[in-house]
């Protein structure tokens, strides 16, 4: 019997159009050969991982294999998203990496303290985004075991 390994899916959560394009440049450069989809604020992303208004298609727009999230964003931070995606047994599982500008030790404890799994800051330098975007693609799609998710919580 074969275990298929699913097609990695990577939701971006970040306001900045360029910092979105550069990411996804950056995971396509480090041979990433999954799906990467994007949300411009807490409240799309939200509305994602919900299957509600333009997301309402699960098969266009699955659950994500890991979330990259900015923290401060428009309409619902990263902060509050991250709250209600962990407070849910459905979409806790999913890794959410805080993928953000910010050094503050405040925003790491607090990020932490609400479950993120890592607290990753945005290099300026485009070689090292890509570096750290093949280091988590490494880590969290192809070390780390996660539940399958038919068999996360409902």
């Amino acid at each position: 019997m074969t275990d298929l390994k699913p097609i990695p899916v990577i939701l971006l959560a970040d306001d900045d159009a360029d910092d979105r394009l550069l990411v996804k440049d950056a995971l396509r450069d480090g041979a990433f050969a999954g799906q990467i989809h994007s949300v411009e604020d807490g409240e799309e992303l939200m509305d994602y991982l919900e299957h509600r208004g333009k997301f309402s298609d699960a098969r266009l727009h699955p659950l994500p294999s890991l979330i990259l999230l900015d923290l401060n964003m428009p309409r619902k931070s990263g902060r509050e998203a991250l709250r209600e995606i962990k407070s849910d047994t459905r979409l806790r599982h999913i890794p959410v990496i805080v993928f953000t500008t910010s050094r503050a030790d405040s925003d790491i404890a607090a990020t932490y303290d609400l479950g993120a799994n890592s607290f990753v800051t945005k290099p300026t330098a485009y070689q090292a985004l890509v570096s750290v975007m093949e280091t988590l693609q490494k880590y969290w799609l192809d070390l780390v075991q996660l539940p399958k998710p038919e068999l996360r919580n409902r």
